[in-house]
């Protein structure tokens, strides 16, 4: 049994890290957000106020998500090299929204009855 508790330490430490909202560069977010910008009258500023918006409400929020919605929307917004809070808020609102349809909308398949 002795030999068993680093890795159930470890293996719980990974839980806690996996369970926690992700550091994300939102200068960066905001630079590739300018360079691909199809929105006038955008400023880097209006962006970083609008990350830092989306970090504070996920940092209150975070709890409210289950785990799988958290780490699917991670992966999400991580994808490219500009993961932003902004996406990472919409997508959990959206997957927390869908999973509160009722079964009877239809709306939880692919649109097929």
């Amino acid at each position: 049994m002795p030999a068993l508790l680093p890795v159930l330490f470890t293996a719980s430490q990974l839980v806690l890290v996996a369970d926690t909202l992700p550091k994300f560069d939102a200068a960066k977010a905001c630079r590739a957000a300018a360079e691909a910008s199809v929105s006038l009258g955008r400023s880097a500023d209006d962006c970083k106020r609008d990350e830092e918006e989306a970090r504070v409400q996920l940092s209150r929020q975070w709890d409210r998500y289950t785990a799988t919605q958290r780490k699917d929307c991670v992966r999400l917004s991580s994808l490219g090299n500009s993961p932003s809070y902004v996406e990472l808020l919409t997508c959990l609102e959206m997957a927390k929204q869908a999973k509160d349809l009722p079964e009877s909308s239809g709306m939880g398949t692919s649109g097929q009855r």
